[in-house]
């Protein structure tokens, strides 16, 4: 397999806080499914959508 730069790789925006993320080894598989750039922007979503309010 060749190996690709990093400025090669697919990248996203996190629906949570909007920041550009890269496409990792890791989420090879789900890459379409992936949405959150990390696992707090992950559960901050989560729990601005159930109502909770952060203080």
């Amino acid at each position: 397999m060749k190996m690709r730069k990093k400025a090669d790789l697919p990248s996203k925006l996190c629906q949570t806080c909007g920041l550009p993320f890269n496409w990792r080894k890791k989420w090879e598989k789900n890459w379409d499914e992936v949405k959150y750039c990390s696992q707090r922007c992950r559960s901050n979503s989560q729990s601005s959508r159930s109502g909770k309010s952060q203080t």
